[in-house]
């Protein structure tokens, strides 16, 4: 189908007898143009060259693409005029009803050339061709395009068309058959850490992707089931060293010597401490809540009131817009760590909000000494403490930063330190405006 509607079958018996007469003698050429002139194909020597002013538009579809096929049969090299007319040309009307010579088998068939003779088929066009020899002499063809090889083109078109887009929706259908439960997988994956009790993947997709899901549930469950053990251990043993606690310290109170009395008092309020913080450590109570929308500057403000009442001077720029999905016990809890970190280490704390349309920002400033920068990083492990705060009465136990930063990591956001170029610390807290799972 695609040799006959691109014309390449007559292109080709054209470039045949080109390249027979280019290797002839001039002499033997009349003799040889005799033999093929004979329908559908009428061949001559005699007819001058054809005007350009007298060629097809370079628009015309049919004629560019016939034209297109006979240079590459040709060769770009050579000279080819080519002129596509409704009118049967006279070498064609004159010529006697006869079969294809016997020479030339592949003139045979139906396509270009299909019902010459006396009359033609209804409709159709005909092409003259004009050939430049290498000894400058022209040789002319004239042929008859049947309706149905004319046509043949616009259908293979559409054809090809109905196929590509097929063929296009097919492959979209499996790329997103494959690709839809690895989508899903790198989703869980990344809200892994906001819930480790997530609802588990569904195994579903290519037995590849079944795998990979089967192995990810695997993983969440070890780890769910890790993480609650873990829990479980470290609250029976705050269960367990309250109890010696609350006894040493009602033995404390009983001692007759007041220094001494205080000092076992001050090391029992750390224990307890201690062991008060790292079980909120541990046990991130902070995804046991539900998420509900919160008036963030109401519980800034509150917090703000909080510590005027103490004496602490805590200062508020900016404004949120719109209330925030998230755990209000659990974020107070760490805007309350950040800011008692400001003020313990700085004269006071600034509180700067930016509400955006995809996160709240939350910057906490103090004037305190700041924090090493080869210690920045080390800042967030448990009971680490900078130089400046071995102290337990300035430095606290060292978890409170790293509470800080589990909120925010479960609500899908972060915690960032930076020391400020004018001195001080700057915490920047970004939440972003998607609840958390």
């Amino acid at each position: 189908m695609l040799y006959r509607a691109g014309g390449m079958r007559l292109a080709q018996q054209i470039s045949d007898i080109v390249k027979l007469l280019d290797s002839l003698p001039v002499a033997e050429h009349r003799r040889v143009v005799a033999v093929f002139n004979a329908p559908p194909l009428a061949v001559s020597l005699e007819r001058p060259p054809i005007a350009r002013d007298k060629e097809s538009p370079e628009g015309d579809f049919q004629q560019s693409m016939f034209t297109t096929v006979l240079r590459y049969a040709l060769g770009d090299d050579t000279k080819v005029i080519v002129v596509r007319s409704e009118a049967a040309p006279e070498s064609l009307r004159s010529a006697p009803r006869t079969g294809p010579p016997a020479e030339m088998p592949m003139m045979q068939g139906s396509g270009w050339g299909r019902g010459m003779g006396q009359g033609f088929s209804p409709g159709g066009t005909f092409f003259t061709v004009q050939v430049a020899l290498h000894d400058g002499t022209w040789v002319t063809f004239d042929s008859h395009v049947s309706p149905q090889a004319i046509g043949m083109p616009l259908r293979l078109a559409a054809t090809l068309l109905i196929l590509l887009g097929t063929v296009l929706v097919l492959s979209l259908v499996a790329v997103r058959w494959v690709t839809g439960p690895l989508s899903a997988l790198a989703s869980a994956a990344e809200k892994l850490g906001e819930d480790i009790n997530r609802p588990p993947l569904p195994e579903t997709g290519p037995s590849e992707a079944q795998r990979a899901a089967r192995a990810f549930n695997t993983m969440q469950q070890r780890l769910s089931r890790f993480i609650a053990d873990r829990t479980r251990i470290f609250t029976a043993m705050s269960h367990d060293l309250k109890t010696p606690i609350t006894r040493l310290r009602l033995r404390a109170e009983m001692l007759e010597d007041e220094a001494l009395r205080a000092k076992f008092t001050k090391d029992l309020q750390e224990m307890e401490a201690m062991v008060t913080q790292t079980l909120d450590f541990m046990r991130d109570a902070s995804t046991n809540e539900t998420v509900q929308r919160i008036d963030v500057m109401a519980l800034i403000e509150s917090l703000q009131t909080d510590y005027r009442d103490t004496g602490s001077r805590v200062e508020i720029e900016g404004r949120v817009a719109q209330p925030y999905p998230g755990r209000p016990l659990a974020l107070r809890r760490c805007l309350t760590n950040l800011v008692d970190n400001a003020i313990r280490y700085g004269s006071r704390a600034m509180i700067k909000v930016e509400d955006a349309a995809d996160r709240l920002t939350t910057r906490i400033l103090d004037d305190g000494p700041g924090i090493p920068e080869e210690e920045l990083a080390q800042a967030f492990e448990p009971f680490f403490r900078g130089e400046a705060s071995r102290n337990r009465e300035t430095g606290g136990t060292g978890l409170g930063l790293g509470i800080a930063r589990n909120v925010a990591r479960a609500h899908g956001g972060d915690l960032v330190l930076r020391n400020r170029p004018e001195g001080g610390l700057e915490v920047i807290l970004t939440l972003p405006r998607i609840p958390a799972a």
